[in-house]
């Protein structure tokens, strides 16, 4: 089982968006029969059957093992992944594509690029899965508090010299060379590319404690 699967499937998607079928493949986290689904899900068991059959034709429900009861054969499930995310290339010619504009002040041109992202992702992992690999990447996650604009507008200039710095003193420009001693035309002969994003916006502010909101509302009263 995957941590998280991509799904780029539009049919795929669809079904599993479907509320019951999210309730379903939250249960299977744990493989279960139908029988076992049914009781915990609160739906008969012929309805359960129903929606497995579903999932399981869009691969995202995998058969783990087959039990004999009597005459009747019990098939074991379990989802795919503890986690699904689908990917924008479920929505084909509608999905953001950041090689349309360029502008890296663009918030739009940021989700074009995080999309990019799980799409690339989603393939990488499941290639790597296939493979019985392990994929190499690499991540940041913080937050950082700007007193001005200013600020913000200076460290996102230091920060791009800084990558940029990077990337030219670890590109192979071809040979092995980095690429700011790399001959014109150059190209990296067996060196793998990486994608390389760095982004930068506003954090979400923490929602109000509903304590503090009635205790404010009491007090205006």
């Amino acid at each position: 089982m995957l941590d998280i699967e991509v799904i780029e499937d539009p049919a795929a998607a669809e079904a599993s968006l479907d509320p019951i079928r999210t309730r379903i493949l939250q249960e299977l986290a744990e493989p279960a029969s139908a029988t076992q689904l049914a009781a915990k899900v609160g739906l008969p068991r012929q309805k359960v059957n129903y929606h497995l059959k579903a999932l399981e034709s869009h691969g995202l429900v995998e058969l783990v093992e087959e039990r004999k009861k009597g005459n009747v054969t019990e098939r074991i499930l379990r989802a795919t992944a503890a986690s699904y995310l689908i990917s924008p290339a479920a929505l084909a010619s509608v999905a953001p594509d950041p090689r349309r504009f360029a502008d890296r002040f663009s918030a739009f041109w940021l989700l074009a690029l995080a999309g990019r992202t799980v799409q690339e992702m989603g393939k990488l992992i499941a290639g790597a899965a296939a493979a019985k690999k392990k994929l190499a990447s690499f991540a940041i996650d913080g937050e950082i508090t700007f007193r001005t604009a200013t600020d913000r507008a200076a460290f996102a200039e230091e920060l791009g010299v800084a990558v940029t710095r990077l990337v030219d003193k670890y590109h192979d420009g071809g040979s092995g060379t980095p690429a700011g001693r790399a001959g014109a035309g150059a190209t990296a002969a067996g060196g793998r590319k990486h994608r390389l994003v760095v982004v930068l916006h506003p954090a979400l502010k923490a929602p109000k404690n509903p304590t503090e909101l009635k205790e404010k509302d009491q007090g205006n009263d």
